[in-house]
């Protein structure tokens, strides 16, 4: 009865008609239904409702999907980058980080890619990203390397896959660890692999604004049997019964209860029944939403790029399949556009944008009362501070959406074109 009413609820909703002018372009779209509702109900019923069956089956399912070994569900992906630098910082990992050693990161990132590194014990160092793509510049982490360098933590951002053949040429040169930050990068390709397939660890966010999501929830995704073991007990206190073979470590450890043993120190970061209800079929429709964002992205490229010389955006690189978290949309200088003034036209006309993440982290004030390091003065990651932002792109951008957005920004195209011209 409570699956067909929920199906019931499903079938006869159905979004407003889309109306030019009047109708919102959110940056998200809820990308659940029924199944995902029943499964979750179905958990509540049953009582069992923290890190179970369900977790562990959309476990299996993403570790597939990915193409690697091991898939270690968490409560976010904020939490999923602390659990793989505490992994990495643990003693018993078998490649350990140890306090003040360095890490290469993106300057233009997110917030919680660079905290976690500061978090344990260790250093991030700030490098600049490619102008074009925001992504990190292979050649500015070869330059940024000293002997105290042991990671590069790179960020797949906003879905478009980084330069992974020279990122693990260098890792390999330089004996570095590499960690895939791949939270907005559900479904994307480099050279027919997906990524998250090609570090040591990578992660994952399943948050409600993502291409799929468990409403919070995040992943670590690893092919190290050693690195998974620690993962999935990192998440849970460091809890012994977490580990391959909690006998063992009961048997030496007989004077205290093996039901509360504690082999390391950890966080409680477990997900929920009801965030892996929510995975499971999530999953399935994955790859639906990112072709969607593919097409919504191939529609807008050189049309807007036509209305202005200012104005250029992103495109799909030779041999990669990019996944789109937003679309980006640059405004140079030399003209009459300014980027804040055409993301507040927009904004004006229902159409929600945000800035590139969290633009220049070097800029932000959180980081300058911690250590760290920028190699260079990062021109690049200033400059997509200032000129850069996005707007949503997602399955529920469809042809009219889109003809809608073209409109808008070609009206304020016009619009700063004849007030320049009367200046004159």
């Amino acid at each position: 009865v409570i699956r067909e009413q929920i199906e019931r609820y499903f079938a006869h909703t159905q979004p407003e008609p889309f109306v030019a002018g009047e109708s919102r372009i959110p940056l998200i779209a809820p990308g659940f239904g029924a199944p995902e509702v029943y499964e979750a109900v179905d958990s509540l019923l049953s009582t069992n409702l923290t890190m179970g069956e369900k977790v562990r089956t959309f476990e299996r399912g993403f570790a597939e999907y990915i193409g690697v070994r091991h898939a270690v569900m968490v409560n976010s992906g904020s939490s999923a980058n602390l659990v793989a630098l505490s992994v990495l910082a643990n003693p018993r990992s078998p490649r350990r980080l140890a306090s003040g050693d360095e890490v290469i990161t993106p300057a233009v990132t997110w917030a919680t890619t660079v905290w976690p590194i500061i978090q344990t014990g260790l250093t991030p160092v700030l490098v600049d990203v490619d102008r074009e793509t925001f992504n990190i510049d292979p050649e500015q982490v070869e330059a940024a390397i000293t002997p105290r360098t042991r990671a590069i933590m790179l960020v797949h951002l906003l879905g478009r896959p980084c330069e992974m053949d020279a990122i693990l040429d260098i890792a390999r040169r330089h004996e570095l660890i590499v960690i895939e930050d791949a939270c907005e990068a559900h479904g994307a390709e480099y050279r027919g692999r997906k990524t998250g397939s090609f570090g040591d660890l990578a992660t994952f966010s399943f948050f409600f604004s993502h291409h799929i999501t468990t409403i919070e929830g995040g992943m670590v995704l690893t092919d190290d049997d050693e690195l998974a073991e620690l993962a999935r007990a990192t998440r849970v206190f460091g809890w012994a019964r977490e580990y391959d073979d909690p006998a063992a470590a009961a048997q030496q450890h007989p004077e205290i209860d093996p039901r509360y043993l504690f082999l390391d120190i950890g966080y409680n970061l477990r997900p929920t029944e009801i965030q892996g209800a929510f995975g499971m079929h999530q999953l399935g429709r994955l790859d639906g939403f990112v072709e969607t964002r593919r097409a919504n992205a191939a529609a807008w490229g050189d049309r807007i790029e036509a209305l202005s010389p200012q104005l250029s955006v992103q495109r799909e690189a030779a041999g990669t399949r990019h996944a789109w978290f937003g679309y980006p949309l640059t405004v140079g200088p030399g003209g009459g556009l300014t980027r804040d003034g055409l993301a507040r036209h927009l904004e004006s006309r229902g159409v929600e944008t945000r800035p590139i993440m969290a633009g220049n982290i070097a800029e932000q004030p959180a980081i300058r009362t911690h250590r760290f390091r920028t190699f260079g003065e990062l021109p690049n990651a200033r400059y997509i501070h200032r000129n850069a932002f996005f707007f949503g792109n997602h399955h529920g951008v469809g042809a009219a959406q889109r003809e809608a957005l073209l409109g808008y920004i070609a009206e304020f195209v016009a619009s700063q074109s004849s007030a320049q011209a009367g200046a004159a």
